[in-house]
């Protein structure tokens, strides 16, 4: 008759692979070394060792757990004493262990379960480290579990991918099983990041007025050249009107903007400073930029300026682009018309925010499909 395991032993995961392997063969030509502890007529240590027995054909040893030993702590005691636990592998010990509250043999003090942070406290790990591990045990797929429980993969990783549709679970597990921990932390970034820009569109789109999560803004930069006499003829002044920077940081962007808003705002170098006011002025704080070479003479009084800058400016709280995803910052698509931008600066912002409501402003003819526009061009 096979034996069952006491609950309290099955707090540590058993072992497996090439490392259950070696304890069969171990068992195979030396025996069994040590005796397997029984309490209530389950085995409370020793699970490996009876399995490895099992598959060796050979017959195993048994006592009783001593009379005076408390099981819960003989079972850690013996477990950690054995093993090589890291800590995320004892976080999950942690959290079965408080996960018994509803189950646990009530033969100990206040037959009752032991709480998170007792838990904790005998595993040696952090309080909210268990917290994350009872929610792996709870949602995550039995491999991503495993995964863990070998060592495999991070407690704050596995919670995080818990969130995540069942096969994208097991593709984490799968990587992480494999050694390839930077791949599996890299699927689970880019999928909560995806899952998040969705749900912060949906969030915006159910607004009872329009606000947008995306604003691009190309503003009809005035600017002054040293000599009016002498220096207009290149200026955009023959080109369109154009707004002193004043004018451009008074307009209210603010107020179509959603709390979580991520700007990209044109700029040209040498309007560099007035760019940044007036994205501290619409309400957003400057991340980073992109570069786009135009592969043409230019003009500048200290360098032929053959670039425009795309910066980058959040309010709130938006999700940066997945790792892995981001493109170079200097693109270089041709240049078209006077002042306008190709369309590629747009596809990259539709592909990092796919489902936010989008704006573009001093937008030139009509607005992209998906997108609001505004502006003296736009139809």
């Amino acid at each position: 008759m096979t034996l069952e395991f006491h609950p309290l032993a099955n707090i540590f995961p058993l072992i497996e692979g090439t490392e259950f392997g070696d304890l069969v063969a171990s068992v195979k030509a030396n025996g069994l070394r040590d005796t397997i502890v029984l309490h209530d007529g389950q085995i409370l240590d020793g699970r490996n060792r009876y399995r490895a027995c099992l598959t060796a054909e050979i017959d195993a040893r048994f006592e009783p757990l001593p009379a005076d030993a408390d099981p819960l702590s003989f079972v850690i005691d013996k477990n950690l004493k054995r093993r090589h636990l890291n800590d995320d592998q004892r976080r999950m010990v942690a959290a079965r262990l408080a996960n018994l509250d509803r189950g646990r043999p009530a033969e100990n003090a206040a037959e009752c379960g032991i709480s998170r942070g007792a838990a904790a406290k005998m595993l040696a790990v952090d309080e909210s480290g268990v917290e994350r591990a009872k929610t792996v045990i709870a949602k995550a797929e039995p491999e991503e579990r495993a995964a863990v429980d070998r060592g495999k993969l991070t407690v704050a990783a596995a919670a995080q991918a818990a969130k995540l549709s069942p096969t994208l679970q097991r593709q984490v597990a799968e990587e992480a099983e494999a050694g390839n921990a930077n791949v599996a932390r890299s699927v689970i970034k880019r999928e909560t990041r995806s899952a998040r820009e969705v749900d912060l569109a949906k969030k915006q789109c159910t607004l009872p007025t329009r606000k947008f999560g995306v604003i691009v803004a190309d503003p009809e930069w005035q600017f002054e050249p040293w000599s009016r006499a002498t220096g207009m003829d290149r200026a955009a002044d023959n080109h369109y009107p154009t707004s002193c920077t004043e004018v451009i940081a008074a307009r209210d962007v603010a107020s179509i903007a959603a709390d979580d808003c991520v700007l990209f705002l044109w700029a040209t170098a040498p309007m560099l400073p007035h760019a940044l006011t007036v994205m501290a002025a619409w309400g957003f704080d400057y991340r980073s930029h992109l570069v786009w070479y135009k592969n043409k003479k230019g003009t500048g009084y200290w360098f032929r300026n053959c670039h425009e800058l795309l910066l980058v400016g959040v309010r709130g709280s938006v999700p940066a682009p997945a790792p892995g995803t981001q493109p170079p910052s200097v693109l270089t698509p041709p240049v078209g018309a006077h002042s306008a931008k190709p369309e590629c600066f747009l596809e990259l912002i539709e592909f990092y925010y796919p489902t936010l409501p989008k704006i573009e402003l001093n937008r030139r003819g009509p607005a992209r499909s998906g997108w609001s526009a505004w502006g003296n061009e736009s139809t």
